[in-house]
């Protein structure tokens, strides 16, 4: 009778153990402590996702959008063609010679054509004559399908040419205004339109002065010339 009582005492023990302490009790536990972080994770991302939302409407207040494409913050391209187009040049004298004028475009000094009329006869093979017709082409503005290709003239208006002084060599050429004072692509211009003509010294050269003392200069028409105006030629000196 004793055994009985003390075997449903122990029965009555262990199952109170099992409700309380037992596999089934332990994952309810863990349930219950881990149920809330679904609802946590759900609210951080909702969170995020607000973030981003008012981010973006920031930057379109701002007039900012996004872009997949790279952007070139550089300088803004230069729209000069330095081409010509065919046709587009002013009306030309009918008995005119198609000569050489160097320009400026897009920071280098190129040659476009000109019809002109040139001295005739034995004024054909006179420096200053023949010089004086090319300046003249050098200090008017550009023609509009030149300036529309973008080309323009650093050669101040008033710049005049004249024969060379007493001790001077015979080709040389005097200026109104010294080389030195000159913009360095004016005198580049001057140099390299004068070359090939009857205006330079019988080759690339064109010998230049100006209107003070100072002994006339030897300039050539150089690649580095055509390609970097802005570096000013010093040229070299010539003998009397």
């Amino acid at each position: 009778m004793r055994l009985g009582t003390a075997r449903a005492a122990r029965t009555a023990h262990t199952a109170r153990s099992g409700a309380s302490g037992g596999p089934a009790a332990s994952s309810a536990r863990t349930a219950a402590r881990t149920g809330p972080a679904a609802p946590r994770r759900a609210k951080g991302w909702a969170a995020g996702a607000s973030a981003v939302g008012v981010a973006a409407l920031l930057l379109a207040g701002c007039g900012i959008r996004g872009t997949s494409v790279p952007v070139d913050a550089g300088s803004a391209p230069s729209r000069a063609t330095c081409v010509v187009r065919p046709g587009g040049g002013e009306s030309a004298p009918d008995d005119g010679q198609a000569v050489s004028v160097y320009l400026v475009c897009a920071s280098q000094l190129l040659p476009v054509t000109r019809t002109v009329r040139l001295p005739e006869g034995d004024a054909a093979e006179d420096p200053v004559r023949v010089a004086g017709v090319l300046l003249e082409q050098l200090r008017q503005p550009p023609l509009a399908a030149e300036e529309e290709a973008g080309f323009s003239t650093d050669v101040p208006a008033g710049l005049s040419v004249s024969g060379p002084r007493e001790r001077d060599p015979s080709a040389a050429l005097r200026l109104s205004r010294s080389p030195d004072e000159l913009p360095p692509s004016a005198l580049g211009q001057l140099v390299c339109t004068f070359a090939g003509t009857a205006a330079a010294d019988g080759g690339r050269g064109v010998v230049l002065g100006g209107p003070d003392d100072e002994r006339p200069r030897r300039f050539e028409c150089t690649d580095e010339m055509r390609s970097r105006p802005q570096s000013a030629p010093t040229g070299s000196p010539v003998a009397p």
